[in-house]
């Protein structure tokens, strides 16, 4: 170290006198103390104020400058003297050497400015102003097919910069995408594929990028699918394949970029790896396989790919995931049924699956997650099944394969994600269904359950739901039966309360659901109705100009329904409800300005 003390004295005369040999020496004396103990090495450097000096020593003709700029490169691996790099004023000539034609000079270079701006904000703000990453971006354009291993060297450096330079900075990142960088890494990526630290350095920029929006676009114009898949092939070790799913995740989820890689094969290599690692307990495989279906699952959400894939129900890669579900392993278990969900995207799959046997598959994984269960099985299945529930023709033939009883068995769980999608599938089935929904609509525990969940503010999904199958059972049924199952748990205030929804579909659900019991049953309904304020509430939406014409329309219709009550009557002429109506018979609707003429008859005859 006292070398080293009288090296940089050195340094110094010879810095300013510019004695190449004796300056050459010196290098070498830092270069190889840096070598020794980088750390210490630094601190001695910072120290003595030479940084300033090197700024004059970056200078193209020199013979010197490739070893300043190494040097550089080497202190910069510490955190502590980034911004003392910044300070001295070495990114602006730094970047004029990128000009340089000189390979080794731009290898130095480039690393220097890669290490400078290593988790720096003041590296890669002083790199931006200096213009370096266009420069950098030109180089990989320019020396992309060269493929002899010094050139390989220079741009896997190069690419470790542009990294280094946009890691977790959008904007930066953005700066890269919108010059052009996506384009010149894929075709780097497709010329290199044998070069391991040039792939590698490649997929991890992809992986920073990919999580961009704005780069799907770009990325989807480039042969990115067929590159990656092709990768995905050759690679045999585990710590390869995860880095290529790093890519693929984020990129997956762009629709036109998902059928690329349908198009391209992936989805064959994901069925192989879930069959070899199926069986497996590593850690790694389990990892391996969850990651392989979870991207299958990921390719579905997309319509085409989905499509391409379902191939009318024949397709190979539909009967696989079929095999899915009755396995033993439950992230497959999971992965099957929620690649059926997603094939459940229209009616024309739908159909083909009920058809085809699907709901007792589904029914049978439920059996198997009833007691102490798997709540994210539980959840895609019920999801399944919600969504094979939409087409009409399906409903009845669910119905009589005993679905309700399947998905009652639920009933008990306190999972908000499991209750709200069994809600959802419940109110699925009954749509139209009226001697389902009535025999729904008088299970006592049923109809308690959604009361009880009707006042779950924590779990908006939930109460929304619950509300929401509460009206359908009665606007279904239209059963005095069910209407009384409802009044006896206490639902009346629900349905009232949802006539105030921010959703015009809940508020028009619970509005005809209103208007059901006010005809069927209003003596059983009467004093619920009155203490949850219906009246007050009906004016209250009249009046409202943001009213949607159809809650105009069925608030009037209730309004009449009510009439028959002495109660609701005497509540209904205290509050001027003439005015209101009155005002709605030149309404620009139609049906709401005769429905306001009726109304107001009605309301004046009865007054």
């Amino acid at each position: 170290m006292d070398n080293l003390s009288d090296t940089l004295k050195k340094l110094k005369i010879t810095a300013v006198d510019r004695i190449e040999d004796s300056l050459e020496g010196c290098l070498d004396c830092l270069l190889q103390a840096l070598a020794q103990n980088n750390m210490e090495t630094s601190e001695k450097i910072q120290g003595s104020g030479i940084l300033q000096l090197f700024a004059s020593l970056l200078i193209p003709q020199s013979s010197c400058t490739a070893k300043v700029a190494n040097i550089i490169a080497e202190v910069a691996k510490n955190e502590f003297m980034r911004i003392p790099c910044v300070d001295a004023g070495l990114i602006s000539p730094l970047v004029q050497l990128l000009t340089s034609k000189d390979q080794e000079v731009l290898l130095q270079t480039g690393r220097a400015l890669g290490n400078i701006c290593y988790d720096s904000h003041e590296g890669r703000s002083a790199v931006d102003q200096a213009g370096g990453a266009q420069i950098v971006i030109d180089h990989l354009r320019s020396l992309c097919s060269i493929t002899d291993p010094a050139n390989e060297k220079l741009l896997t450096v190069f690419c470790g910069m542009l990294m280094n330079y946009s890691n977790e900075n959008d904007s930066l990142q953005a700066q890269l995408i919108n010059m052009g960088v996506i384009p010149t890494l894929v075709k780097l990526l497709g010329i290199h594929c044998q070069n391991a630290a040039l792939t590698e350095m490649c997929l991890v920029a992809f992986g920073n990028l990919a999580e961009l929006e704005s780069s799907k676009e770009q990325f989807a114009s480039t042969n990115i699918a067929e590159e990656l898949v092709k990768l995905f092939k050759k690679q045999i070790e585990h710590d390869k394949r995860e880095m290529i799913f790093e890519v693929l995740a984020p990129l997956a989820e762009n629709d036109a970029i998902k059928l690329q890689l349908v198009e391209a094969g992936l989805v064959e290599c994901l069925l192989e790896i879930v069959q070899q690692k199926v069986d497996s307990d590593k850690e790694d495989d389990i990892a391996e396989l969850k990651t392989a279906s979870d991207l299958m699952v990921l390719l579905l959400l997309g319509d085409e790919s989905m499509q391409k894939l379902f191939e009318g129900g024949k397709g190979n890669v539909f009967q696989r995931v079929l095999s899915w579900i009755p396995s033993n392993n439950h992230q497959l278990q999971l992965a099957g049924a929620l690649a059926i969900a997603n094939f459940a995207r229209n009616d024309g799959n739908c159909i083909h699956m009920v058809d085809n046997g699907i709901v007792e598959k589904l029914m049978d994984l439920l059996d198997r997650h009833v007691e102490d269960g798997n709540v994210t099985v539980q959840h895609a299945a019920l999801s399944a099944l919600r969504n094979l529930a939409i087409p009409v023709v399906n409903k009845a033939k669910m119905l009589s394969a005993g679905v309700t009883e399947a998905v009652l068995k639920f009933l008990k769980s306190e999972m908000p994600p499991v209750q709200f999608k069994l809600l959802g599938t419940l109110r699925m089935l009954i749509d139209a269904q009226a001697e389902a929904a009535e025999q729904l609509g008088k299970n006592v525990k049923l109809v308690d359950r959604l009361v009880e969940w009707c006042e779950a503010k924590d779990h908006a999904g939930v109460m929304g739901e619950s509300n929401r199958l509460l009206s359908a059972l009665i606007r279904h049924s239209k059963s005095k039966d069910v209407i009384k199952t409802i009044v006896q748990s206490g639902g009346i205030k629900h349905l009232v309360t949802m006539a105030t929804s921010e959703h015009v579909i809940m508020q028009n659900e619970a509005l005809v659901a209103l208007a059901l019991i006010a005809a069927l049953e209003l003596d059983t309904a009467e004093k619920d109705l009155e203490s949850a304020k219906l009246v007050q509430i009906l004016h209250r939406l009249l009046a409202d100009e943001r009213s949607a014409p159809e809650i105009k329309y069925n608030s009037m219709v209730l309004i009449c329904a009510l009439m028959g009550s002495e109660s609701l009557h005497k509540e209904v002429q205290d509050l001027a409800f003439l005015d209101v109506v009155s005002k709605l018979r030149s309404h620009e609707n139609k049906s709401v300005a005769q429905q306001a003429s009726l109304t107001e008859q009605r309301l004046t005859v009865d007054s």
